[in-house]
């Protein structure tokens, strides 16, 4: 790390959009806390991912975005909030014309995005990534992005690893605890936390891939596994579905009780050895905090394993997708369900022995 007195020191970084994306962003503020530890970083998010922005260990300070169809008197008087700040960088991860031209009428004087589309005209710099042909993981394009600023502002960029939220042992060991006195599990068993919903926008497995995939995990697994079922807004009908097949091939499996807040929510899926779902937010979650995954995902360019690989170690993670065929990009049929249940079982059998289960 490095300390430069003379550098600009209050930076804004853009990332205003669905949960996983922002969870893909940890990296690259790693990347600029890490750098110069005298950096003050205000992130702008929306009102849904704000709990997650002040959990974050790279975050100094939060501004809530009232998006593209918030009345005019809010948009003024964002514009007026981050005038009020005097910024020094603005870093907008994915770039929108709203976002680059609030930056410009700001008055902050060092601005960087990507090269993209016409909003690249608000930016005096720019990266060309081209992150449609997803030729690296999206976090990978955010960190390319927060090097490119340090250099700008004189810094020299870091090298940056996972965990990118790293939670203390004693509070993954609570919250063991607590959802073992809720749901009576026994702590000497692993724990394989599944998530059967999509968000809205990731194609996923459905009941009955999961149950069948589930089945051959059991089978194949040396410890018998809890099965913990987690779902999001509107997305309980799913779980229970999905809880009632597990039923049907005589699994251990309940559904993990809602919790007050979205960081209460994330911070609880660290109790789990093991997640499983598809390409959606709790996904990405567990990325940052370095945990094992599992994840499936459709074989479209824009949409694929590499684009929306998650950030833990390689080690750690585990990714299936249909094989290369045309018009068959989102069949999650098509996935060899047998060979990940194999695959998902070594995983979950090495965090059994790592975590003494």
């Amino acid at each position: 790390m490095t300390t430069s007195p003379s550098a600009p020191r209050r930076i804004l970084v853009v990332r205003n959009d669905k949960l996983g994306d922002f969870m893909l962003a940890w990296p690259a503020l790693a990347c600029l806390k890490r750098a110069d530890a005298g950096l003050h970083i205000t992130a702008l998010v929306p009102a849904y991912t704000a709990p997650l922005a002040e959990a974050c260990p790279w975050i100094d300070a939060v501004i809530l975005d009232p998006g593209d169809g918030a009345p005019r008197q809010a948009q003024r008087a964002l514009l007026d909030q981050l005038r009020a700040a005097r910024f020094d960088a603005l870093l907008t991860l994915f770039s929108t014309p709203r976002i680059g031209w609030l930056g410009f009428r700001a008055g902050i004087p060092v601005r960087l995005a990507p090269a993209t589309k016409w909003a690249q005209l608000f930016y005096n710099h720019r990266v060309s990534q081209r992150r449609s042909r997803s030729l690296k993981p999206e976090y990978s394009y955010n960190l390319e992005l927060a090097e490119a600023l340090l250099v700008k502002l004189g810094i020299t960029p870091p090298q940056v690893a996972p965990p990118y939220w790293p939670l203390d042992a004693g509070l993954r060991d609570a919250e063991r605890r607590r959802l073992a006195k809720t749901l009576d599990l026994d702590l000497a068993r692993p724990w394989v936390f599944l998530h059967p919903g999509s968000g809205g926008s990731a194609v996923n497995l459905d009941s009955t891939q999961y149950a069948h995939l589930a089945a051959g995990i059991a089978r194949h697994a040396q410890c018998s596994p809890h099965w913990l079922l987690t779902f999001g807004p509107g997305e309980q009908q799913t779980a229970e579905k999905l809880c009632e097949a597990l039923g049907e091939h005589r699994l251990d499996a309940q559904l993990v009780p809602p919790r007050a807040t979205l960081r209460d929510f994330a911070q609880g899926l660290a109790a789990a050895d093991l997640l499983i779902a598809g390409s959606t937010g709790p996904l990405h979650v567990a990325g940052c905090l370095n945990m094992a995954t599992a994840g499936f995902y459709p074989a479209k360019r824009s949409s694929t394993p590499l684009r929306w690989q998650t950030c833990n170690a390689a080690e750690q993670r585990l990714a299936f997708c249909p094989p290369p065929g045309k018009h068959s990009e989102s069949d999650m049929s098509r996935i060899d369900l047998n060979d990940a249940a194999l695959r998902i079982s070594a995983l979950l059998d090495r965090q059994a022995v790592r975590s003494g289960s």
